[in-house]
């Protein structure tokens, strides 16, 4: 880099970009693009050149890593998910490479500023919710402390869409991100390689092996492009890469007439559908088998692809499943297992057994639901259609485990049925996750346990050695450092800079939790933040928000086990002591919800309506326009995330208890000092340890209560008739809201329509969340008392930082060094 050295070889402590190397490689980047003066530039190209100034850096940094890496023939981790939601990157890239300062000074001399730069980038469409957050920390975080890692994705150039809410309802417009979002990419063309689908197979001898030939399939080209992750204080880049399909032929190398071009053409159109959209809707069978292609050409280029750099680097495939760990996030890439499989039989000859003892100590899976919806399954006709030669291999495998759980069970079919990987006309994704992975983990302790006594219940019983648990973390450094400068700054002057690093650190600042001084700046910090937030949201709908009131946070995924419909009966009960009594002493507070609703989840959809007209009848009654105010943050993504979590005083984690895995939200705004307002369920039990019971507002059903009155037979509408102030509140979903009919919530509330009422005990829970709610208003009138519990949260959040669950994965699942650690 320029002249300079790595400052430490051993460490690979990298070294630093000076202010006016970092304007001459910006000029350059200008100057090739037509720009002479830097002052005439627009903010467009100021970005462009900046980026490629970047990744120019960054691909320097990476070639040095690389060295470091093959020196001591370090361990790589390959992490397989179909989501990384990475949000923008100009902001983290140069935070973390440590030239943030030296460029908003470069731009502003320019004649811009960095916010305006920063402006052009949008957020890229490469994931969707937390298990896309999660992959997207954890790759953060592997290069911050050190570790070879490449992730593995799918470049879609749709996102899953762009969220408008018109009169209520949510209305899905195309997220088409690359077209304008690519700036960051590094194209790979020659590492492409070629995936097959359907086709027939035949079995063929030859000299003396048997062969499996694939005949009449379909080819596509995997075209890799890079998306480089900066490590902090080492030279480490690694980076994820992101798989486009292209056809595998041009087109006009088989034009013999019109009718064969337009054929190759819609062939050619037909290949590259596989990467267009994020999570295609399932509803019917084109699109879940769209997503079983998606789900198998990820898999499959990324194999050959980790192989084929294994093999050149070595020469063999030998040792390969002690340098290499394969982790699949989620079922999704769970195809991997039996991928893996037939590249080592069908192209490097190896024997079954020989594969499959590869295979079982090279990959790992983390789950991350126990809901049954989202327990994958693929029916066995589309399954052996699209993946023939996989469909063969995973049913070898069936027939190899329910022979030893045959010889285990004698006679229980009961139980070998469940654990069965292909049974009742279904390959079950889950069953083949478990058997050919050496660890599975949970992600908080609470789901590890439920993982353990219920779906994989019996897997347990027979390997209860390959079960444990791994804590969802977020980067500290995005979340606390880059996105709140205003309590950083302060941590800076109480507890040093370590912290920024070594999360742990974090837990100094209780030192100061009696200090007066310090609860004051952390009142005006926090105020100053709620400010800014109210100013976005100003500038984005017009609307005006009241930063001296509480803000009372909930944004996750639209879903009826996270129940923000219990948050609504709470509106709805405190608007119903407003009407009356006008005079209750109820202050000012704001419910902020940031939410996406998948496109068929119709319910979900409802409950984004009720709450958009809410909001609208509590504007227009003049009651309770200044004092109760409800905003629907449309387009809810990690942009708009970092301006409101910093701004949150009260952090919404209402699940059922039993249903959430962990969450990752909840962690973010408990790092910017928001109190938990949660029931024990998922992570929330951990936050509760970490911070301690005076410190977090829980309430509600415990998993044993839930599952107990499961059992006992729960009736929602015995909560209805026991409580006076929710039967006042159910009963006014039968009076229009906003104007609009909402009746349907009482009847799924009370009666059930369809199903069973009250599927996720909102009404069981509803008086203890009320009690709770209402202490926490109360706590909120003593400032100091609430500052100290928000700064108690903030220095006990230092245990869910995403590099102690990457030092878990790496010590306990992974078996890997830090490079700057690995010997040869």
């Amino acid at each position: 880099m320029g002249n300079q050295e790595n400052k430490n070889p051993y460490t690979g402590e990298k070294s630093k970009i000076t202010k006016i190397e970092l304007k001459e490689r910006i000029e350059a980047k200008l100057v090739t693009r037509g720009v002479y003066d830097p002052s005439e530039a627009t903010e467009e190209q100021l970005y462009v050149a900046t980026v490629h100034a970047i990744k120019d850096i960054m691909l320097e940094y990476r070639s040095s890593f690389r060295k470091r890496v093959r020196a001591v023939d370090g361990k790589r981790i390959c992490y397989l998910c179909m989501e990384f939601l990475v949000g923008r990157s100009l902001k983290n890239v140069s935070m973390n490479l440590g030239i943030y300062s030296n460029l908003c000074e470069i731009l502003t001399e320019f004649g811009s500023t960095f916010e305006k730069v920063y402006a052009c980038e949008v957020d890229p469409g490469l994931g969707n919710g937390g298990l896309g957050r999660l992959a997207a920390c954890f790759m953060d975080s592997l290069a911050a402390q050190d570790y070879a890692a490449n992730g593995y994705s799918l470049l879609y150039e749709n996102g899953l869409f762009k969220q408008k809410i018109i009169d209520g309802e949510q209305v899905e417009l195309p997220d088409s991100w690359l077209s304008s979002g690519g700036t960051w990419l590094v194209p790979r063309p020659e590492k492409s390689v070629t995936v097959r689908f359907g086709g027939r197979i035949e079995e063929k001898w030859e000299n003396g092996e048997l062969k499996f030939v694939n005949y009449d399939y379909d080819e596509v080209k995997a075209v890799p492009y890079d998306l480089l992750i900066p490590g902090t204080v080492t030279d480490a880049v690694n980076n994820i890469c992101l798989w486009r399909a292209r056809q595998a032929y041009s087109p006009m190398m088989h034009y013999t007439s019109q009718s064969s071009y337009l054929r190759d053409l819609s062939n050619s159109n037909n290949a590259e559908i596989i990467t267009q959209q994020l999570y295609p809707n399932d509803n019917y069978d084109e699109g879940k088998l769209l997503r079983l292609t998606q789900q198998y050409f990820l898999v499959s280029a990324s194999l050959q692809s980790i192989i084929s750099d294994y093999f050149a680097e070595h020469g063999s495939l030998k040792g390969f499943e002690d340098k290499i760990s394969l982790h699949i996030n989620d079922t999704h890439p769970a195809l991997c297992i039996p991928e893996l499989m037939r590249i080592l039989m069908d192209v490097y000859s190896y024997s079954w057994d020989d594969a499959w003892a590869i295979v079982v100590k090279t990959v790992s899976y983390t789950n991350h639901t126990v809901l049954p919806e989202a327990l994958e399954c693929w029916r066995v006709d589309l399954f052996s259609m699209k993946l023939p030669r996989i469909f063969m291999i995973v049913n070898e495998i069936n027939r190899r485990f329910t022979a030893d759980l045959w010889n285990l069970y004698p006679g229980d079919w009961d139980r070998i049925s469940r654990m069965a990987i292909v049974a009742y006309n279904q390959v079950r994704m889950a069953n083949l996750s478990v058997v050919g992975s050496h660890t599975v983990n949970g992600v908080s302790q609470l789901h590890s346990d439920i993982l353990k006594k219920t779906i994989f219940k019996d897997f347990y019983k027979m390997t209860p050695w390959k079960f444990t648990n791994v804590t969802n973390g977020v980067v500290h450094r995005r979340w606390l450092n880059y996105a709140n400068p205003g309590l950083c700054k302060l941590l800076d002057e109480l507890i040093g800079t370590a912290y920024r690093e070594d999360a742990s650190e974090l837990i100094k600042l209780e030192a100061f939790k009696d200090d007066a001084s310090v609860l004051k700046r952390i009142e005006d910090i926090k105020h100053y933040n709620k400010e800014t937030f109210a100013y976005y949201v100003y500038q984005k709908t017009g609307k005006r928000l009241d930063p001296t009131s509480i803000f009372d946070v909930q944004i996750k995924r639209m879903h009826e086990y996270k129940r923000q419909l219990l948050n609504v009966l709470k509106i709805i009960s405190l608007y119903n002591e407003i009407l009356e009594n006008p005079n209750a002493d109820i202050p000012p507070q704001t419910f902020i919800f940031g939410c996406k609703a998948a496109p068929g989840y119709a319910m979900a959809k409802k409950l984004i309506k009720l709450i958009w007209f809410l909001s609208e009848e509590l504007e227009r009654n003049p009651l309770t326009r200044d004092r109760l105010k409800v905003v629907f943050m449309e387009e809810y993504n990690v942009s708009l995330a970092e301006v409101l979590i910093p701004s949150a005083d009260i952090s919404e984690q209402i699940s059922l208890a039993g249903k959430e895995a962990s969450g990752t939200g909840c962690m973010k705004l408990m790092m910017n000092g928001a109190l938990t307002m949660g029931t024990l369920d998922g992570a929330n039990v951990e936050i509760l340890a970490a911070t301690g019971r005076e410190n977090i507002y829980i309430f509600g059903l415990n998993t044993p209560e839930v599952e107990e009155l499961w059992r006992n037979g729960y009736v929602s509408r015995d909560y209805y008739h026991r409580s006076d102030k929710l039967k006042r509140v159910v009963d006014r979903f039968n009076k229009p809201i906003g104007g609009q009919d909402f009746s349907h919530i009482s009847d799924y509330l009370i009666n059930g329509g369809y199903g069973v009422a009250d599927p996720f005990m909102c009404l069981a829970d509803f008086d203890s969340y009320c009690y709770a709610y209402g202490k926490a208003i109360k706590d909120y009138g003593d400032r100091a008392m609430w500052s100290r519990m928000s700064l108690m949260n903030t220095a006990t959040s230092g245990v869910f930082a995403s590099d102690n669950s990457i030092s878990k994965y790496a010590n306990d699942i992974w078996h890997a060094d830090p490079i700057y650690k690995a010997k040869k």
